[in-house]
């Protein structure tokens, strides 16, 4: 599937230069990107990634892992 992006004059040189220098093309820099990306956000990149993250949430329910209660800020009143 084909989109289109648009970039300003000086990202778009900053990205050609970038590929030059590792070699990639600016498809392997955006596919990098986007993996970057939805890694940070935790969405599975692929199927393998997807598998991996189901696996390790059905055991720590397995485990009964509840996650770390916040403690209470103890502060006077004024």
């Amino acid at each position: 599937m084909r989109k289109l992006i648009e970039f300003d004059d000086d990202t778009f040189d900053k990205l050609k230069q970038l590929g030059r220098d590792r070699m990639a093309t600016l498809q392997e820099l955006a596919d990098e990107a986007f993996a970057d990306l939805f890694k940070k956000h935790g969405i599975p990149i692929d199927l393998k990634d997807a598998l991996r993250k189901s696996a390790k949430l059905q055991d720590a329910a397995k485990h009964d892992v509840a996650p770390p209660k916040r403690a209470r800020k103890q502060g006077r009143k004024a």
